[in-house]
């Protein structure tokens, strides 16, 4: 089996019409807190980012990144604005849709890796096929092919603590690309790795969403992997800037 044939589970939402744009972004703003300490997140946010993109969200600590893309992960509610992802308008989903969302249309990838400690690279990545309840043998199918993807097909007994940082983050992209999202957020994902490893893990992203056709949208405040970006996003205090 190639990659390419690494299936969705089935999905649900609620339907927008759209074209090969993957990520609309609408006006959208998050407050937290109320008068004198009211910290306004983010800041009436419009962008777009289509198919085989990846798109860089820069932006010192306190811009705002990471409760952009909670927004558009559907992690968060927006106090205003819409967000739409691959055709669901996230905005106006319930709960059980979100759930739906962020088990297979979203991936996600964070600075702390997020694995369990005591399964295998293997069983980590397969996580997300089985609460999809995917079949056993098709399940350790695509979690090989996940695997050869990342580089680490001999590795697929050791669990964490027996991996490297940057074979953790490897492990964490494949968990991610397990449903085959149409959108893959990284929050900071080199944040805790070397700069070589860290522009490996980002070079891999960025072979990962151009041969898959999937959008990315990558959190980082390091400039030499913001220029691997096809696109690049700039905060400042909640808002969206240009230069």
């Amino acid at each position: 089996m190639s990659e390419r044939d690494v299936v969705v589970a089935g999905r649900s939402g609620t339907a927008v019409a759209g074209t090969d744009e993957v990520v609309r972004v609408e006006g959208v703003s998050r407050t937290f807190g109320r008068g004198e300490h009211a910290v306004h997140a983010v800041r009436e946010v419009s962008f777009s980012a289509g198919r085989g993109e990846l798109v860089a969200v820069r932006g010192r600590s306190g811009a705002g990144k990471t409760t952009l893309l909670n927004l558009v992960g559907g992690l968060d509610r927006p106090d205003s604005g819409r967000v739409v992802v691959a055709g669901h308008d996230v905005t106006a989903a319930g709960e059980r849709e979100l759930l739906e969302l962020r088990r297979g249309t979203v991936g996600f990838v964070f600075q702390t890796f997020g694995l369990v400690p005591i399964l295998s690279a293997a069983e980590n990545v397969g996580v997300p096929l089985r609460l999809a309840r995917v079949p056993a043998a098709e399940r350790e199918e695509r979690v090989a092919v996940l695997l050869e993807l990342v580089g680490l097909g001999g590795h697929a007994a050791q669990r964490p603590y027996e991996l490297s940082g940057g074979q953790q983050q490897r492990v964490a992209v494949a968990r991610a690309l397990a449903n085959e999202p149409d959108l893959l957020i990284a929050d900071e994902p080199t944040g805790q790795l070397d700069s070589e490893t860290g522009r490996s893990v980002m070079d891999l992203l960025r072979a990962v969403v151009h041969a898959r056709g999937m959008t990315a949208l990558v959190a980082t405040h390091d400039p030499a992997l913001i220029d691997l970006a096809d696109r690049v996003l700039t905060l400042r205090d909640g808002r969206l800037v240009t230069g």
